[in-house]
């Protein structure tokens, strides 16, 4: 039933904007009809492919290097109180800048090619997931806590037998929450500065007026993207079962 649900949601969403193009007669060149851009999606099968195995080879490099970094920072601030006292300001006047605007400079000081890319997802992962992390680990279960230290456990033996398995769920959480801005983050870099990729693609179509074509590139970053939030949530299912 709930896979019958899955597919009847999107396939009504088609009729409806296929219907919409019908009735209105909106000018292909600024709403293409779903068959049109299904079609383009053919028509440009190789050069969709091309462009989209460099974007998703950035988002991939850009999500393993956010969340390595982002994990290994919130466990060095539950360790270390220095840490926390230089970090934590840092952080928080960080979030603050809307990492989206940093695409100009990133782009600027790493050049048209796939490192400023994999640096933007890189940011967009590393705070939600550094920050998520971090709170959880500093809320372990209280009676777990006096426990170990009425024992006087080690910091680090604290942290790896109570706040890190306590703080794993919110992890996932926080990674399906960054995965959500992932795709749009590689392709506000490609949109800044690249040759390659999705939203060089889309810009390019728009360009020539090719709709249909820049809208084949939003229907794969927003496949990409579902995807990539499917398999995020399996991950912590999995672990979570385990």
């Amino acid at each position: 039933m709930r896979g019958l649900s899955l597919i009847l949601g999107p396939l009504t969403g088609l009729a409806l904007w296929q219907a919409l193009v019908w009735l209105t007669a909106v000018p292909p060149f600024i709403l293409p009809g779903p068959l049109r851009v299904g079609a383009a999606l053919v028509t440009h099968a190789p050069t969709l492919a091309e462009n989209a195995r460099f974007t998703l080879v950035n988002l991939g490099l850009g999500m393993v290097a956010g969340l390595a970094l982002g994990i290994a920072t919130a466990l060095n601030l539950a360790l270390s109180p220095l840490a926390r006292r230089m970090m934590r300001p840092m952080l928080v006047v960080a979030q603050a800048v809307p990492v989206f605007a940093l695409a100009p400079v990133v782009t600027l000081w790493l050049g048209y090619g796939a490192a400023s890319k994999i640096v933007m997802v890189a940011l967009v992962i590393y705070f939600p997931v550094t920050s998520v992390f971090y709170d959880a680990l500093m809320r372990p279960p209280v009676a777990l806590d006096d426990l170990a230290v009425s024992m006087r456990a080690r910091p680090l033996r604290r942290l790896l037998l109570i706040q890190l398995p306590n703080a794993l769920p919110a992890l996932g959480s926080g990674l399906r929450l960054a995965a959500v801005y992932a795709p749009f983050a590689v392709v506000v870099g490609e949109w800044v500065g690249s040759s390659r990729g999705l939203g060089h693609l889309m810009l390019m179509a728009n360009g020539r007026g090719q709709t249909d074509l820049m809208f084949a590139a939003l229907v794969l970053l927003a496949v990409i993207g579902l995807a990539l939030f499917g398999l995020v949530g399996l991950i912590q299912r999995v672990t979570a079962r385990g």
